[in-house]
């Protein structure tokens, strides 16, 4: 093996026909390599576990969810405490 490869004519994945149509069919789905925390990979695998799925599936879910929710800000957070306090406090009537 050499120590260094020329990779400067080196084609991309979507110009090789093949690979271009394995890439296609992913089902929308990109592969990526990313760095997570042990504890938090062996917690995604002990639920994902429990609920009968992969831990890469349930990630995915877990993103989605929180990239499609509604940020918490200063409002909607001010929002959230009124309704809680008003649920606590003694009704006018009463």
């Amino acid at each position: 093996m050499r120590k260094e490869y020329d990779f400067s004519k080196a084609k991309k994945a979507k110009d090789i026909q093949h690979l271009s149509k394995l890439q296609s069919d992913s089902n929308g789905k990109t592969r990526i390599t990313i760095m997570l925390d042990n504890e938090v990979l062996e917690k995604f695998r002990d639920q994902a576990s429990k609920q009968g799925l992969g831990y890469q599936t349930l990630i995915n879910q877990t993103l989605r969810t929180y990239s499609i929710s509604e940020p918490l800000n200063e409002d909607s957070m001010r929002n959230i405490i009124r309704e809680e306090i008003e649920a606590y406090l003694p009704t006018k009537n009463s």
